[in-house]
């Protein structure tokens, strides 16, 4: 097919329309379970999120069907992968892993985390937070796919499978189900997975980027158990910015990086502020999540 099939195929998918009515109603049926759950404020902003998320997007979205169309028609497997169910299968376990290690970069990198740190700023967890995404994030979220047209899947495949991803993402981001069967919980992406990963809590950090399968945590070391008999999940970031203004929602940790990277003065501190973890400081304690896991751990085996 021609680029201008591509395009006419794209515009006929129906999957976000079908999506965002069952989104607002899902969360509509979470509100009337559990009003407690939701703040109008915090909610407003997430929908505010979402919009401001998915204008931003537009052009990164629009140039990365080109270049993965582009890619597509280099690779050597164009024309042999195809649209089997195989092919369909294969796809979703190389987006899933894409996703993956683009959203631990995303906590693992402070340039980046200064983009997805919308998405962790609210303290509820509920079916509207999921609609709070990271806004800065999408101008480089593309990035992390572009292997994946070079096997020979097609930019159309790509962009259905990624939707289905994150449908199923929205469906996480709930207190209202609790654990699954132990085979579910060992290889999905789970409510209680994902209530880790929104935690503040010392021992939740950074862990848990799972998009659908939460084998790819337990295989890289980024995998958390929920224990909420013994730290229930406190959600929202270690110092939450405790503003409803959606500009700041969306630009707060951009400023912080300016104000440590103008305090600097060594070009490598400059640096490590804009491309370490987030925590890292050149002069003050260091407060990146793998140190302060490290030092709970250590704390709790002195107490056993």
């Amino acid at each position: 097919m021609s680029i201008l099939e591509y395009i006419e195929q794209l515009s006929q998918d129906k999957l976000l329309y079908f999506a965002l009515p069952v989104f607002f109603v899902s969360m509509f049926v979470e509100f009337k379970v559990a009003k407690e759950k939701y703040h109008s404020k915090d909610t407003g902003v997430s929908l505010l999120m979402m919009v401001f998320s998915a204008i931003v997007e537009f052009i990164p979205k629009v140039l990365a069907f080109f270049v993965f169309f582009y890619l597509y028609q280099i690779s050597p497997l164009n024309g042999v992968v195809n649209r089997q169910w195989w092919a369909w299968l294969l796809l979703f376990f190389a987006d899933d892993f894409s996703y993956y290690w683009f959203h631990r970069l995303n906590h693992e990198v402070r340039l980046f985390w200064a983009g997805h740190v919308p998405h962790h700023s609210s303290v509820h967890m509920n079916l509207g937070t999921a609609l709070r995404q990271g806004v800065g994030e999408r101008i480089h979220k593309f990035f992390f796919w572009l292997w994946i047209p070079l096997l020979g899947f097609d930019p159309l495949m790509m962009f259905t499978m990624m939707g289905v991803s994150l449908i199923y993402q929205f469906f996480v981001h709930t207190e209202l189900v609790d654990k699954l069967p132990k085979p579910i919980e060992f290889i999905f992406n789970t409510p209680s997975h994902h209530r880790v990963h929104h935690a503040s809590n010392i021992r939740y950090l950074d862990c848990n980027h799972a998009g659908i399968l939460i084998i790819w945590d337990r295989m890289f070391g980024t995998f958390s158990e929920e224990l909420k008999e013994i730290d229930h999940p406190v959600y929202g970031l270690t110092v939450n910015i405790e503003t409803y203004n959606p500009v700041t929602v969306a630009t707060h940790e951009y400023t912080a990086i300016w104000k440590d990277v103008k305090r600097a003065d060594k070009w490598s501190d400059k640096l490590n502020y804009i491309f370490n973890s987030p925590g890292w400081s050149h002069d003050g304690e260091d407060k990146r999540a793998k140190v302060l896991r490290k030092k709970l751990k250590e704390q709790e085996n002195v107490r056993h």
